[in-house]
Parts: structure tokens; sequence; C-alpha cells
């Protein structure tokens, strides 16, 4: 069975921190008749800080949505490669061994996708496999672990590997101050993922079943406007209650599977907000400590959109707790209202960590810009 590796994470040098995002907030929106709500939403997100691609006083400046595009492609491809060849090295394989690659991202388009630019310019094969997946916002993640394993599941000698690339702030809009989109201007961060989906061997989740779902009626819930200005983000008040009619689909999810989803021993949960952690704990009978790495994720990082799940998987693997034959859950939650589920069981492949293949990548901007891109 396909088995997902441990991803790879990393995320620019420019910090905000929660401190930094209120006194902005109040600053920037003084007279706003709504000004005290927004700040109490905010400090209560539990983000203590956000990594973004450019300083603070470039992302308050919109340069108009042509020039976002240019700086979207720049940095994505100054970005992603160093991240994917330890993704590679993670997993024991190298570019040549890839038959699908997966690219997610909602913050940028760019056409053809960076997976045609990744393929000339990275070593992989010139018949590899392309699927880029541009509008599932933060359930991306998931629905790219899912299309991994569908895909492993058809070809089993096949590996594909997911590329998430989020840069949240090239979508921040100095005009748009509904509550809902000032609170997502101190909850979303940048950052660029990982991995690899092996067909055969691999230390990591072995992905046994997957499922999706959609709330009905709640496509408005969560969206973009697609303006001359770029992407503007609306978010519904509703949001953060939708636990509630999606934790009885992970419980039928996982009694498909004859596991019962209150008693798994991992957890790896897209954190949109603190709310959907407690609401999930509560509705599944679970210890809050079970979502720790979600947590942590939203904490140091903010939401980081699709990077997220990885993000919370990639600090699992650190952990180093998981032990053969540990079962657990991974789910994204984003635009649609959209689940993407996949349950799996933990296995750690046979091999000398002494012989793994090591690379330097240099120290450059903590290692996410790769040294020798354009």
């Amino acid at each position: 069975m396909a088995v997902l590796c441990k991803p790879v994470i990393a995320v620019p040098d420019n910090v905000i921190t929660c401190e930094q995002t209120l006194e902005l907030a109040r600053r920037l929106h003084k007279d706003h008749p709504q000004l005290g709500l927004t700040l109490r939403l905010i400090e209560n997100t539990g983000v203590q800080k956000r990594h973004l691609i450019r300083p603070i006083d470039e992302v308050l400046e919109h340069p108009g949505f042509d020039a976002r595009s240019e700086i979207y492609e720049e940095e994505s491809k100054a970005r992603v490669p160093a991240v994917v060849r330890q993704a590679l090295d993670e997993a024991e394989l190298t570019a040549a061994d890839i038959d699908l690659i997966i690219y997610v991202s909602c913050t940028g388009f760019m056409m053809p996708s960076l997976t045609a630019w990744l393929i000339n310019t990275m070593g992989f094969r010139h018949d590899t496999r392309q699927m880029p997946i541009a509008q599932l916002g933060c359930a991306a993640g998931g629905a790219a672990i899912n299309r991994a394993h569908d895909f492993c599941t058809a070809y089993p000698e096949a590996n594909a590997l997911i590329v998430a690339c989020e840069f949240c702030s090239l979508c921040y809009q100095p005009t748009d101050l509904s509550v809902g989109t000032l609170l997502s201007n101190g909850l979303f961060g940048d950052g660029v993922a990982a991995a690899v989906v092996r067909g055969n061997g691999g230390t990591g989740m072995r992905l046994e079943r997957n499922s999706s779902y959609l709330i009905p009626n709640t496509e408005a819930w969560i969206s973009y406007a697609v303006r001359q200005t770029g992407f503007h983000f609306q978010l519904d008040k509703r949001v953060p209650g939708t636990m509630e009619p999606l934790a009885p689909v992970l419980r039928r999810v996982a009694a498909e599977h004859q596991w019962n989803a209150s008693e798994l021993d991992f957890y790896v949960i897209h954190a949109g907000g603190p709310r959907i952690l407690d609401d999930l704990s509560r509705y599944l009978g679970v210890a809050p400590e079970a979502f720790r790495f979600s947590r942590a994720t939203l904490t140091e990082y903010g939401n980081i959109a699709s990077c997220v799940v990885l993000d919370a998987l990639a600090r699992m693997f650190d952990e180093g707790t998981a032990l053969d034959g540990h079962r657990g859950l991974l789910a994204g939650f984003g635009p649609g209202i959209t689940a993407e589920m996949v349950l799996g069981t933990w296995v750690k492949a046979d091999y000398d960590a002494d012989v793994l293949p090591q690379h330097n990548y240099g120290t450059l901007d903590d290692g996410l810009r790769d040294p020798a891109a354009p």
C-alpha cells in the first residue's frame, strides 16, 4: 500500500507577531465600528506569529494584481525546489523516481502550472504526470494526499510528489473591511511544503481509505471574489461551527473501515482556528492533547492553508511517538465546505539511517529559498 513519507516545510524569515498584528489593526482601522470585536477574534485565534514572504510594510502596499502575480511566480520558483529536494531525500527517492506531481495552491495562479517548470529544471522525467489543484483552498492538502493515494492504488509501483505553496500575504486587500476579512488578516501565513507518497516502502502513514464530503449549501461560506485587484477572501461567521456536521462524517468514514474515530492513536487535522480543534475534541470524545500537532502549527505559523496538514504531520514525525501499527486520521477542511479525509496505519521501513542521502542547501531564508534558483 502507498505510504505518505515525512513532509518538509519551510517558512520565510519575515515574522509578524500577534501583538504587532493587533497594533496594526488599531492603527489602520481605529475608526472601524467593530474594531473591538475584531481584536478579540484575532487574539482568540491562538496564533502567536506568522511568516511572510515580504516585510509587512511591503505587504500593506498593494502593487496591483499583475505585480502580485509576478511576485508569486518569482517566490515560488525561488522557494519550492529546496523543499522538494529535501522531501525526496526523506522518501529515499530521486526526481527520476516520481511518476506524478500534485501541485496545490490557492494564493497565486500560473499557466502552465509550476509543475511544468519543476519537470524542466529539477530532473523529473518528461513523462511525469501533472495534477495542479487551485480551487480547494485549505482542503487541498488533504485532497492532494487522497489523489496521490488513488494514483498509487491504480499504479502500485508508482510514486507521487505533493507540493503545497501558499503565499497568503499576497491576498491582503486594504480596502476590505468586513470583520471576517480583518480576522483573516491576522490568521493566515506563508509557507511551502512537500511530501512523497511511495507506492512501495517508506516510513510514515500507510494510506488505507480516503473519502470526501461537502456540507450541503455552504459554498458561499469560504470563497474568493476575483476582482481587478486580485483575490478577495470572504469568510462567513458560521464557518467555525462546521465540525458539528462534519464530526459524524468522520465517525462514519472510520466505521466503514471498522475503526472507532474516538479511539485512534493519532490525529492530523487542518486547524483553520482553535474552535475547529476544540469542537472536534468535544464531538469525537478525544482528549485535546490529541490535536497538539495541529495546534502547534496554528500557534507558530498561523493558518498556512494547504500546508497545514503536512506541517502537522511533520511535527508528529519529529516527536517520534508513532509506533508500528498505530492507527490515525488525517483531515483537511476548506471551501465548499469540503472535507478531505484519509485513514492510515503507521509503518516503519527497514533501512540504515546512516546511508540516507544528504544535501547541503545553505542557510538562505531558513532553507526555504534555493540558492541555485534564478
